[in-house]
Parts: structure tokens; sequence; C-alpha cells
């Protein structure tokens, strides 16, 4: 499976230049290879993030969290997400589950990998949980 070059592009805007609060990739069949399917701009929440996902299909996307920590400062954890709803087709679960090491490792700091198969693993109370 390929990975198009725009994938990692815009993950490096994220991560250096908080260009995009998140990247929603989809793989391509026909072309074997993975696609940005959406970019969301910097303002906008992690509803408007869940909100982009489709509730049948597959995608990897990559989140930015902005949080306040105990000690009251700042910090940011990106992280990766596996969508793999249980509505989805059972070969697109399998391409996705097979390819989300390889694309991963495409994606140079994400810092907290989650696996979802519906939105309550995936929920706001979920990601505050594992910035901490």
């Amino acid at each position: 499976m390929a990975v198009h070059d725009d994938c990692k592009l815009r993950f490096l805007e994220l991560k250096a230049k908080r260009t995009h609060r998140f990247i929603i990739y989809k793989i391509e069949e026909k072309q074997k290879q993975v696609i940005v399917e959406k970019v969301g701009e910097p303002a906008q929440t992690y509803e408007d993030f869940t909100a982009n996902l489709p509730v049948d299909e597959c995608r990897y996307c990559v989140f930015d969290f902005d949080f306040v920590n105990a000690e009251n400062c700042q910090k940011s954890k990106i992280f990766f997400i596996a969508w793999s709803p249980d509505t989805s087709r059972i070969r697109s679960k399998m391409i996705y589950a097979s390819t989300k090491e390889r694309f991963k490792r495409e994606l140079d700091g994400i810092q907290v990998e989650l696996q979802a198969t519906d939105p309550t693993e995936m929920d706001l109370d979920v990601i505050k949980s594992r910035a901490y």
C-alpha cells in the first residue's frame, strides 16, 4: 500500500506549524494508496472532527488535542485514531487493519494511538483520559 506524499506533508504541517486541527485519511482501493480526505482548520473542535467521520467506512485519523494539565500548563498531544466501525465492510476492515502499522510509521510524532469501532470508544472523555 502506497502513501501519497500529501499525507506526510499535511502531518508535518499539523505537527510543526499547527496549521491543522485534524487530518482524515482514506485508502483509495483502486489506486492502492492512502490519501488525505479532509483537513480541519485550527479553530475546529473535536466535535467537528467526529462529525466528519463516515458512520460505515473505515478511516485513519490524526487529531491534535490541546489541554491544560494538572500543573496548569498548556499541552498538546497528537492522537492517531484507527476508525473501523462495526458497520463497515469486512474487506475494508481487513485492508485498514493490515496497513495500519506501515502507515503509522510514515507519520513520525504520534504520541497516543486509539482503535475505535463505535463513537463511544473515541468520545472526548476517552481522549482526555489518554492525554493526561
